[in-house]
């Protein structure tokens, strides 16, 4: 009695499965088979109910009432309807059974028809539908029983009857309460099936919504990377190529050392692109670059002599023991220098002095930088050409997944400064 039911699925993930196939392994082969094939689970029942009713066919033609027979055989091919009719099946079905409970009183699973299609019902239609169709579809039939049990209707009782009233009384009341019990259990079984269908895809609009913002938030991620490297790379490139022009016919050999900067600092934007960009590859292959965070380390010192040799006047200070080796923490602080920085390259005017420091607390991590730049050039926020603060933005988003916060904005003496708390205990600031 399994049926088909559409169900809005997640999409599958590159290393599992989806909803649906997880769903499918569950119902095992046979099942599997019948909720792929709705017509040969419809011919199932047909068979099913034929068996269940067989006898009664059989003992009708063989009593001459030929009319019992045929209303059974319209019975079995009406349930072949049961999927697209349902409500008007039901009413057909509990009509044809008291018709046929009339003509032939004395057989036996007349109203196996009502099982099958009241499961049916109950399975696409709401569960206060199904208990009032229940009661209005079983009540005929018990009625029927019961004027039997009190003595209206005249029948011809078996040979085996020895007390006629007392067989009449007991077998109108075991009849009429099988039946009742039995369109129940079918109405039970119906709803129950449908809650849990419901309760599937519930399950699969949830999977859908979480891969969705999952999907945003990565996008989200790989854009404010990208955003980093090309922003940070861009600004310096285009600064040491301004100074390598300048300083080209008075120092050729510092003009050198700067054409090697701004090709070092290509090659690591390079490798920082195929690293962020490597998650969206199914085919990467050991010998294509690292996909894991990039660590701080050794590379926020080559990242500060990278502004130096831009021309910055940074000078760096460390407080307190080292950063956690979570690479990704490192990683957050390494963003937040560079963003920084690259504001003040941008933007900043009559620089003598950039600070970078980073203070290790028993709880926290504090990065600051601090220049003494002049003019509103110096601000990573504004209109215009001054940007959109979409760098701010992502140092905030950066802080925030460690329970951390960002601060930006002037200085008494003129300058910009730019402070983040990162959190040691946040979501994934452990050591």
């Amino acid at each position: 009695m399994t049926e088909a039911v559409p169900l809005k699925d997640a999409p599958a993930g590159q290393g599992g499965a989806s909803f649906a196939e997880i769903a499918a392994r569950r119902r095992g082969r046979l099942r599997r088979y019948l909720h792929q094939h709705p017509r040969v689970m419809d011919a199932v029942v047909v068979l099913c109910y034929l068996l269940l009713v067989t006898p009664t066919m059989v003992d009708a033609v063989r009593a001459g009432v030929w009319l019992a027979a045929g209303l059974l055989t319209a019975v079995a091919l009406s349930l072949f309807l049961r999927r697209r009719y349902p409500v008007p099946l039901v009413a057909f079905i509990a009509a044809v059974e008291v018709a046929v409970t009339v003509l032939h009183p004395w057989g036996t699973n007349v109203s196996a028809g009502l099982w099958f299609s009241l499961y049916a019902l109950a399975v696409v239609r709401t569960r206060r539908f199904a208990l009032v169709t229940l009661a209005l579809a079983t009540a005929p039939l018990a009625l029927l029983y019961f004027f039997a049990a009190v003595g209206p209707l005249e029948r011809e009782l078996p040979a085996s009857a020895t007390s006629p009233e007392e067989f009449q009384l007991i077998s109108s009341i075991a009849a009429g309460t099988t039946i009742a019990l039995s369109n129940v259990l079918a109405t039970g079984i119906g709803i129950s099936v449908r809650q849990r269908r419901e309760h599937e895809q519930e399950i699969a609009a949830w999977a859908a919504q979480a891969a969705k913002l999952g999907s945003v938030n990565e996008r989200n991620r790989i854009a404010r990377e990208m955003h980093d490297v090309v922003a940070h790379s861009l600004t310096v490139m285009v600064t040491l190529s301004d100074g390598a022009a300048v300083v080209v016919r008075k120092d050729p050999e510092r003009a050198a050392e700067v054409l090697a900067e701004m090709s070092r600092t290509g090659r690591t934007a390079l490798a920082d692109m195929r690293r962020v960009l490597g998650v969206l590859r199914d085919d990467a292959s050991a010998g294509q670059a690292p996909r894991e965070p990039l660590a701080a380390g050794d590379n926020l010192a080559k990242l500060l002599d990278g502004f130096r040799a831009a021309g910055l006047p940074v000078h760096y200070s460390h407080t307190g023991p080292a950063l956690p080796a979570d690479a990704a923490f490192q990683l957050t602080v390494y963003r937040i220098v560079q963003e920084s920085l690259t504001n003040v390259l941008r933007y900043g005017r009559a620089l003598s002095r950039v600070d970078v420091t980073v203070v290790r607390d028993p709880s926290t991590v504090t990065i600051e930088v601090v220049d003494d730049g002049r003019g509103t050039g110096s601000a990573p926020t504004g209109t215009g050409a001054l940007g959109s603060g979409q760098g701010l933005t992502g140092m905030k988003e950066r802080a925030g997944i460690y329970g951390g916060t960002v601060e930006a904005g002037r200085t008494t003496s003129g300058g910009w400064r730019v402070k983040a708390v990162l959190a040691l205990n946040g979501n994934k600031g452990e050591e």
